[in-house]
C-alpha cells in the first residue's frame, strides 16, 4: 500500500481527520487486522468528529462571549447568590431537554455590592 500519496491526497482534499486516522491505523498493529470497511468507518468517524469540533469552535468564536471558557464545574456556590445547587447542577443533565423544557436564566451573575 502506498501510504504517503494517500496521506497527501487526504490532506489536499482537506480531509484532515481522515488523514490523521489513516496515519494512526497504519502505525498500529490493530489496523492491520481490520477489514477495509472498518478502516473507512473509523476514518469517517474521525473526520465527522473533527468537523463538528471545528464548527462548534467557530460558532463559539462568532458568539463573542465575554466568558467563553466558563463551565458549570467552575461555579462557586460559597458566595451568596441564592443558587439552588441541586437545581443548577440538574441543568447539566439532558433531562430537561428530554422533557422538552425551556431554561431561562436571568439576573445578575455577581453578588450585589
Amino acid at each position: 500500500m502506498l501510504t504517503h500519496p494517500t496521506l497527501e491526497a487526504l490532506n489536499a482534499l482537506k480531509l484532515d481527520g481522515m488523514a490523521e486516522a489513516f496515519a494512526e491505523l497504519i502505525s498500529e498493529d490493530r489496523g492491520r487486522s481490520l477489514d477495509p470497511v472498518a478502516w473507512i468507518g473509523l476514518m469517517l468517524d474521525r473526520e465527522e468528529a473533527r468537523r463538528g469540533t471545528r464548527r462548534f469552535q467557530s460558532r463559539l468564536r462568532a458568539a463573542n462571549l465575554r466568558h467563553g471558557g466558563a463551565c458549570m464545574e467552575d461555579v462557586d456556590y460559597r458566595t451568596s447568590r441564592g443558587l439552588d445547587r441541586a437545581l443548577f447542577q440538574s441543568l447539566a443533565s439532558p433531562d430537561w431537554i428530554d422533557r422538552h423544557r425551556s431554561v431561562l436564566i436571568t439576573g445578575p451573575c455577581n453578588p450585589a455590592s
